[in-house]
């Protein structure tokens, strides 16, 4: 039995999603379910019920799970100990992200970093990620979870902290266009496109456009993915979306992946302004970070 399983597990009881928990922690969800099963061989009995929709615990899971809690979070308060951190920090710090991040990858950070640092105190707030890099340049913000811009602005820091792919999407119910889409060669011109405003994404898909020879009929520029993704489900036309966008959506089940051209992934990371290193409560952040989603 190992910290990294417990920490699986503990996390899966609160997903009660095998995709979410994977992509939450940065693993395949083959692997994730290896993790698992080692976990359940050592204790010698189930631990979760599963289907392709969710998870439940079992009567052992049930005993184990505040077991494993306590255990990875003395763990973590012991390794952050050991390394010399500072557990009397305090102050604010001001954090902007997008609300799926807040939700995508928030958590899993937060958790580690409120038992090293229970003092300081986080400010958050939410928006389109296409403005987290202005926020930092406008010292609207301290430190921002954002997509790695195709220029990085010299006095910013950039840590990569996953990477995320982007799908072309389309409504699963009819609309004026579906008829096109079905075609072996649709004539994409034809269809009505809704795209990022702005930010990262919006540069993946003129690159896409670019790449496809396609002159897109834009039907909506909008702000957030999260714009996106709904006003796709409407029926309205096709998007470009991140994947953890679509996987974290309330209306993912009303919109299709189109098995199209693929689309550059782009780097998942926080950012602040170099200067702000030195001010122990962003290091300490930083550093949490760091630890939290090393690579493998």
């Amino acid at each position: 039995m190992n910290i990294k399983s417990l920490n699986l597990f503990v996390h899966l009881c609160s997903s009660q999603s095998f995709s979410k928990t994977a992509a939450a922690m940065h693993i395949s969800p083959s692997a994730l379910s290896r993790q698992i099963q080692k976990l359940e061989d050592e204790v010698g009995q189930r631990l979760l019920t599963r289907d392709n929709r969710s998870v439940e615990l079992t009567n052992a899971g049930k005993r184990l799970l505040p077991v494993a809690t306590n255990i990875t979070g003395d763990w973590g308060q012991f390794c952050h100990a050991m390394q010399g951190k500072e557990q009397t920090l305090s102050g604010e710090i001001r954090l902007f992200c997008s609300v799926t991040a807040s939700f995508s990858h928030l958590p899993e950070l937060l958790s580690d970093f409120r038992l090293a640092y229970p003092n300081i105190e986080l400010k958050l707030s939410t928006g389109d990620p296409a403005q987290a890099i202005n926020k930092l340049m406008t010292d609207e913000a301290d430190i921002v979870i954002s997509a790695m811009p195709t220029q990085l602005p010299a006095r910013l820091v950039f840590e990569t902290i996953g990477e995320i792919p982007l799908s072309v999407i389309a409504p699963t119910n009819l609309s004026s266009f579906s008829h096109e889409l079905q075609k072996e060669q649709p004539n994409w011109d034809q269809i009505p496109f809704i795209i990022p405003a702005a930010g990262t994404a919006r540069d993946r898909s003129n690159t896409w456009f670019k790449d496809m020879k396609i002159k897109p009929n834009i039907y909506a520029q909008v702000s957030g993915h999260e714009g996106v993704l709904s006003m796709v489900a409407l029926g309205l036309g096709v998007g470009i979306t991140p994947d953890v966008v679509i996987n974290n959506s309330p209306v993912k089940d009303k919109i299709q992946r189109l098995k199209v051209a693929s689309i550059k992934p782009f780097k998942l990371g926080i950012c602040c302004q170099k200067s702000q290193l030195d001010n122990p409560l962003i290091n300490a952040l930083w550093q949490v970070s760091q630890n939290k989603f090393i690579k493998t």
